[in-house]
């Protein structure tokens, strides 16, 4: 996980070939002018979807997982919390290969109170429950970048 203000994320560049594609990208658009749904970067590679949610309590959600994605989490209206999964994670949904989603439970986590101005980077394979509410206003409009691992 990496957790930080947008304006600093040029410094995570050489990570991956392909999150440096997803920071180029960040550098030269205005997310929040993108349309709802997928923008193509880099073919399956590298896209980003935009959409709306509402946040929800805690207990609603569960921790997910992707094995052939990274995501980078932003914030455009709202502010939502994400937590991190800490150690053992106990299979809830079968991971789905086509989907590259699965969910599991974790003992342990950190939280992580997002709003516009900050990202979050979910590595492959690590455990993470976005969506979470942090106060009265649930309305989420937020941008998932997804990275391919390698």
């Amino acid at each position: 996980m990496i957790y930080d203000n947008l304006e600093n994320i040029q410094r995570y560049r050489g990570i991956s070939r392909y999150l440096d594609l997803a920071v180029d990208f960040l550098a030269a658009n205005d997310l929040r002018l993108l349309p709802l749904g997928k923008t193509e970067i880099m073919g399956e590679e590298v896209f980003a979807n935009v959409m709306e949610a509402q946040a929800q309590e805690e207990s609603k959600g569960k921790f997910e997982i992707h094995k052939k994605y990274m995501d980078i989490q932003i914030d455009l209206e709202g502010t939502e919390m994400i937590q991190i999964g800490l150690g053992e994670a106990e299979t809830l949904d079968c991971f789905n290969e086509q989907t590259d989603f699965g969910t599991v439970s974790c003992a342990r986590s950190a939280s992580c109170v997002m709003g516009p101005g900050r990202f979050i980077i979910c590595m492959g394979e690590e455990p993470h429950k976005p969506g979470i509410m942090v106060s009265e206003e649930r309305f989420l409009k937020k941008c998932v970048i997804k990275v391919a691992v390698g």
